[in-house]
């Protein structure tokens, strides 16, 4: 009962609305009671025909509220009565809403019929557990792809960033890490995607296995700034909800960037100065504000697993969003253009990317493994413009002969099929056989005795 006696105290008893008288870009101008309207305060502007358009308050200019439309501005006109309809945005997940594809909203956009609403309203900007009564991160995480498994291994309740430049494989690795991830609950994000890979996306890659136990959340890239920033909300927020109810959940989102990219559409329009590459202070404000909801939740609570794409302008990895990114998360997972156009996929490059719970997460008896393999592969990349002009001669130092060596198979470890599927103990043996100089399917090994 509580929830609902809780809502009940949040129903105005009276209907307020204001007028517009002014309509700027897409930027919405209201007078009438400013004090019922606070900023994310939610508007319907009526515009006749029994059709009205959602807007959020973002911020005032003298004695006008300045809003943000949640769709198209066609009809509104000077006069349009704006009615007061909600203080903050609200959802009501469910078990139901497994399976279904939403939009930003909530509501259902799959064909399948209407969406069940649960019993308790969640806050779509609620704030993060506090620290002192969350959990620490759990067991490491089964995430079904060698590379990130044997060399990048993640914990329960982690939160990962995944930065690549556009077209490098961001989707498809994401697709692999949706489907073959070891948790109960999935929850998508698709911020500012494109609209005809949305459907390619959940047929193809996803799959109706990896529906049955997920929640997609889609805001294709045409949809104003509001909704793709409302989408990623959404995402944490029904997160969140089967956090609370026990469950260990995976939180993926395409992208952070785009995320940020709304924000700083809303900045400016609200007036904000821009700062770095024109993004807004608010941007670097609602970053870890919207991150931080992930990860552990209080003791005897569930998790959430974050992988957050990030979407690097220019392959440039040390642009604004990706630098804040980088310090906010627990790790990050570089994907390279060069590699992926000598056709390895997924593009990991394994020596730039960390996990900061990796130390605690590999087994003491595979550390060496680790190590090793990586001080080859280091060694190899290292060499690897003299090797390729032949400048390199073959017995000149033990260990760039062993890395050249063993080059191919490692190669072939990293690279690993969308159908593909690699469990944690299956990428150390591999990786083991490998270094033994065992044959195996991933190409000829070499003994380093």
């Amino acid at each position: 009962m509580e929830p609902l006696i809780r809502e009940i105290g949040e129903i105005a008893p009276l209907t307020t609305f204001g007028r517009v008288v002014g309509v700027r870009g897409l930027m919405i101008e209201v007078a009438g009671p400013l004090h019922a309207m606070g900023v994310g305060a939610r508007l319907a502007i009526e515009v006749g025909q029994g059709r009205s358009i959602a807007a959020e308050v973002i911020g005032f200019q003298g004695d006008r509220a300045l809003c943000l439309p949640y769709g198209a501005l066609e009809g509104v006109r000077m006069g349009c009565r704006a009615r007061v309809v909600a203080l903050d945005g609200v959802v009501r997940p469910s078990p139901a809403w497994l399976g279904r594809v939403v939009n930003a909203m909530g509501e259902p956009i799959d064909g399948k019929g209407p969406l069940p609403s649960g019993p308790e309203a969640m806050h779509l900007r609620a704030p993060p557990p506090p620290a002192s009564e969350r959990s620490r991160v759990g067991d490491p995480i089964d995430l079904g792809v060698r590379a990130l498994n044997t060399f990048v291994t993640c914990c329960r309740g982690q939160r990962m960033g995944i930065f690549a430049g556009s077209g490098v494989g961001k989707s498809v690795l994401l697709s692999m890490l949706a489907r073959y991830t070891a948790t109960d609950v999935a929850v998508i994000g698709l911020v500012g995607e494109r609209g005809r890979e949305v459907q390619e996306f959940i047929e193809d890659d996803l799959g109706e296995e990896g529906l049955a136990r997920s929640v997609v959340v889609v805001a294709t890239s045409d949809e104003p700034a509001l909704m793709r920033r409302q989408a990623a909300y959404l995402t944490l927020t029904v997160a969140e909800y089967f956090r609370d109810q026990g469950s260990d959940v995976l939180c993926l989102m395409d992208s952070v960037t785009r995320f940020a990219m709304a924000q700083r559409e809303v900045g400016l329009s609200a007036g904000e100065p821009p700062t770095s590459k024109g993004y807004t202070p608010t941007v670097f404000t609602e970053l870890p504000r919207l991150l931080e909801r992930a990860g552990p939740g209080r003791v005897g609570s569930g998790s959430i697993t974050g992988l957050f794409t990030v979407l690097v302008e220019g392959d440039n990895h040390n642009e604004p969003v990706a630098d804040a990114v980088r310090g906010i998360l627990d790790g990050h997972i570089v994907m390279e253009r060069q590699i992926a156009e000598r056709g390895r996929y997924p593009a990991i490059n394994v020596l730039k990317s960390v996990s900061r719970t990796m130390p605690r997460a590999i087994p003491a008896e595979r550390r060496p493994l680790i190590t090793e393999a990586k001080r080859l592969m280091a060694t190899y990349a290292d060499m690897e413009e003299l090797i390729r002009l032949g400048a390199y001669r073959k017995g000149s130092s033990p260990e760039v002969d062993a890395a050249i060596a063993l080059n191919p198979g490692f190669e072939a470890f990293l690279k690993q099929g969308k159908e593909e599927q690699t469990s944690l103990p299956a990428g150390y043996d591999k990786l083991q056989s490998i270094l033994s100089g065992i044959d195996s399917p991933f190409g000829n090994g070499s003994s380093l005795a």
